[in-house]
This record gives structure tokens, C-alpha cells and sequence, in this order.
């Protein structure tokens, strides 16, 4: 604990030497001995050369001149002249971890694809559904940086002995649907991709795929079969898709971020890029902040940044200032939401956010000042959960109905305090029980209001309670 509070005034990287300024040479000791003579690590400010999305905000040339110039596709030949092994050890040995919401480790999860031709065609699917709400950043890579994404698929496409990517774009995205194409388009004139890709005698194609705009085709197996023409329902796991994906053949489902940034750790390495965050959090991330913020954003940071930092450095701070928070959700609509006091110290990565019963998803924060309802916010998740169930499962189609019933009631107080406890129970038999993460999803936003927020709807209740008492009616 002292050490803990001895990091934060001293600057970033400091010693123990530093810390011992502070607190007199008698205490050394006792310092030396906590740390080890370790140096002292905090994490973000990360610096600009640094930075693997370098137009995120679309402030230069958008297609292949300025992707070029901005170090895009710079002997890319060479990377795949090194081999799919290498490929696959250098992104094992980077740490990164998929940037859709789950956080599987992506190199371990590129070597499940079989190594060994069965005859029938490998597949990379691009998940660029992006409808978890709160989360814009895959969108910004498309319609800025799109030339990181393609010449990924090539990269990743070839370790995992794929012969296309297919890039499953969400249906309201018509901006970037239309700059992904331009900018194919783009590489199959250079000859980066089709017959010869980039000179390596691999022949490798891409192709852009519109949804209809369901966000349960954001789930794997549910793109798979939207891709083939079908309902976009969740299919039974095993088989895995990488040993029967789409149409049947070998398969890996990954996400637009986890891809765009494969060109750039092979380039660097991947022990540069795993030493940005805590061990098992590595690299840079893209956070996307909205709600009371001065400046709603998306940026790119290093992993493990403190959320309050996060906040303060590139949104300008909460609206009204930190002491006005009540709330975040810090990683999409589908992660259970933070109290003030969490938020003061927690850290934005896998493990930390999982240590305070949360998650990192996929680092939409969303910022709620204490002007908030925050009742008739999770609320109206619930309603979007519901609408949004494909009805496969039955704990899912019906425990979403009965939750959202039951938080309508609980946002006006029209409800006995019994249900509290039910409606924790109904999230409780939805959770865990369905083939995919939507009843999850469903359920983790209620019981983060029921565990930080509860004396809040329980007042509601009283209040409710009370007025009717008084009413005439």
C-alpha cells in the first residue's frame, strides 16, 4: 500500500532511489524491500512514434499514396518470406490479445488452423460487425486506415494458410463498406493482392461482405452463417470453426483491430509491441470514450492505462469534474458498470477490469455524470438485448423479456422490493446457459446495477411506495 501511494508522486519510470527522497533515507529499507529495486512501471502516455493507427482521425490521404507514405505495406514480401511460423511465434510472443471483446490470445488462436491441407480451402473472416453499443473504433480503422487492415488479411491470412478473407462489414456502415472496396481494389492493382500477392507467388483474395445489420452476427459462428446465406444464428460448439467454419471448411473468425495491427509487430517485433501494458495485457489498444465527457473520443493508448487517466488526458475530463462521476461502463453495453471509487484506481486491461468483477470487452467506455438515470440506463440496454436475442435459446429468448420487464417497473419504482432479488436470479439462469454470449451480455449490465447501484432502486421503490400511499387514488 505505501509503495502504491509513493507511485503516484513520483514521475513515471522513477526508481527506488526517487521514492526514497521522499520519504527519508531511514525508511530506504523498508522501501527497497517492497519493490526489489525494481523500477517503478505506470502505464500510458504512449508516444506518438509509438502509434501503429497513425490516421485515425482521417486528417491525410485515406487510400493506398498516403497509406504508403505512412509506412503501409513496406516489404511486406519479406514478412511472408519469413514463413508461417514465424508469423505465428511472433504474435505469440508479442501477447496480443484478440481486440474483439474476448481477449483469446490471437497468435495461439491463428495456430489452431490445420497445418495440413485436407483438401479443402482455409478461410479468414474478418468480424467488422462492430455493433456492441458504445464502440466505434473498428469503423475508424476502415474508413481512415484501411490499407492496415487489407494488408493484415494478407499477413495473417497467410500464416493461418487461407486462401481469402472475406470482411464482414456491418449493414449501416455504407461509408466504409464503400472505402474498403475502393481501397481492395486499390491493392489488386498493385499487385498486393490476387494471383501474386505482393510478389510471393501466394495467390490471395479479399472481399467485402454487407450485413443486415444484427448484432448477434457480431458472434462468430452467427457471422458464419449470415456469410452463408443464412439466419444469423449461433451454431453449436464443437465443432470449432477452425476445423469447420465457413462452408464447412477451416476457418478463424477474428477482429478488425486484432488484424490491422499484425503488419506492424511483425515489422517492429513482438517484444516491442508486449512491452507496452502489464504482463498478459500487452500493446497498444484503441479506446473509444463517450457520455459526460468533455471530449468524446477515440484514441489509441497503451494497455493498462488508469481509467481516470484515460479520462482526464484525452477526453478533457468528466463533465462538471471527476467528482461528478456516478459512473462507467468500461468496455461496451455488455460489461457490468463501475462506481466512482472503482473508477479512481482501476486499471484499463483484461485482468484488472476482470479483478473488479467487470471487463475490458471491447474498450468502449461510456462516461455517466450524476445527472444520470442510471436505473433507466441499464434499463434501455435491457430493452436492446432483448430486441436484439435471435430467440434460439430459450433462456435467452424468454429471461430477456422477463429482465426487461422487470427493469422497466424498477425505473419508475412500480415494483416490490421481492423482485430485486428475482430479477437477480432471472440474470443468474440466463447467464452461462445459452450457445453464445448474448445472454451474458443481457444479464452482466443488471447485476452491475444490482451490485453498485441497489440502495438506488430500492429508494425508487420506497419513494414509488410513498406516493401512493399518499395519493387519493
Amino acid at each position: 500500500m505505501l509503495v502504491n501511494q509513493l507511485c503516484k508522486l513520483v514521475p513515471k519510470q522513477s526508481t527506488v532511489s526517487g521514492i526514497s527522497s521522499l520519504i527519508g533515507v531511514a525508511n530506504y529499507s523498508t522501501v527497497q524491500q517492497q519493490v526489489s529495486d525494481a523500477t517503478v512501471r505506470s502505464y500510458g502516455g504512449l508516444k506518438d512514434k509509438d502509434r501503429i493507427f497513425t490516421n485515425l482521425y482521417g486528417e491525410h490521404d485515406v487510400y493506398l499514396k498516403g497509406a504508403i507514405a505512412r509506412g503501409d505495406w513496406y516489404r511486406t514480401k519479406d514478412l511472408i518470406g519469413k514463413g508461417k511460423d514465424w508469423i505465428i511465434k511472433e504474435m505469440m510472443a508479442s501477447g496480443l490479445r484478440g481486440r474483439g471483446g474476448a481477449g483469446f490470445p490471437s497468435g495461439l488462436k491463428w495456430s489452431f488452423m490445420p497445418k495440413q491441407s485436407t483438401g479443402r480451402p482455409q478461410y479468414l473472416v474478418i468480424n467488422a460487425d462492430e455493433g456492441e453499443p458504445g464502440t466505434c473504433k473498428d469503423r475508424e480503422i476502415m474508413r481512415h486506415d484501411p490499407h492496415k487492415l487489407i494488408e493484415g488479411c494478407l499477413v495473417a491470412g497467410f500464416a493461418m494458410r487461407a486462401c481469402a478473407a472475406y470482411i464482414y462489414i456491418r449493414g449501416e456502415f455504407h461509408l466504409e463498406a464503400k472505402v474498403m472496396e475502393q481501397a481492395i481494389a486499390e491493392a489488386y492493382k498493385a499487385g498486393y493482392l490476387g494471383e501474386n500477392a505482393c510478389g510471393t507467388g501466394y495467390k490471395f483474395d479479399c472481399y467485402v461482405h454487407r450485413g443486415a445489420g444484427a448484432y448477434i452476427c457480431g458472434e462468430e459462428t452467427a457471422l458464419i452463417e449470415s456469410l452463408e446465406g443464412k439466419q444469423g444464428k449461433p451454431r453449436l460448439k464443437p465443432p470449432f470453426p477452425a476445423m469447420a467454419g465457413l462452408y464447412g471448411c477451416p476457418t478463424t473468425v477474428t477482429n478488425v483491430e486484432t488484424v490491422a495491427v499484425a503488419p506492424t509487430i511483425l515489422r517492429r517485433g513482438g517484444a516491442w509491441f508486449a512491452g507496452f501494458g502489464r504482463p498478459k495485457n500487452s500493446g497498444t489498444k484503441l479506446f473509444c470514450i463517450s457520455g459526460h465527457v468533455n471530449n468524446p473520443c477515440t484514441v489509441e493508448e497503451e494497455m493498462s492505462i488508469p481509467l481516470r487517466e484515460l479520462i482526464d488526458k484525452h477526453c478533457g475530463g468528466v463533465i462538471g469534474g471527476w467528482d461528478n462521476l456516478l459512473g462507467i461502463i468500461p468496455g461496451g453495453s455488455s460489461v457490468p458498470v463501475l462506481p466512482k471509487d472503482i473508477c479512481n484506481e482501476v486499471l484499463m486491461d483484461f485482468d484488472d477490469l476482470r479483478r473488479v468483477r467487470s471487463g475490458l470487452g471491447t474498450a468502449a467506455v461510456t462516461v455517466m455524470d450524476k445527472s444520470t438515470d442510471i436505473v433507466g440506463a441499464i434499463a434501455r440496454l435491457s430493452k436492446f438485448y432483448k430486441h436484439e436475442s435471435c430467440g434460439q435459446c430459450t433462456p435467452c429468448r424468454e429471461g430477456t423479456g422477463w429482465m426487461w420487464d422487470v427493469m422497466e417497473r424498477l425505473v419508475t419504482g412500480d415494483a416490490k422490493l421481492d423482485e430485486i432479488d428475482m430479477l437477480e436470479e432471472i440474470t443468474r439462469q440466463v447467464e452461462g446457459h445459452t450457445i453464445c454470449a448474448l445472454g451474458d451480455a443481457a444479464a452482466w449490465p443488471i447485476q452491475g446495477l444490482l451490485r453498485h447501484f441497489r440502495p438506488e432502486v430500492e429508494a425508487r421503490i420506497h419513494s414509488f411506495q410513498a406516493t401512493k400511499k399518499q395519493s387519493p387514488f
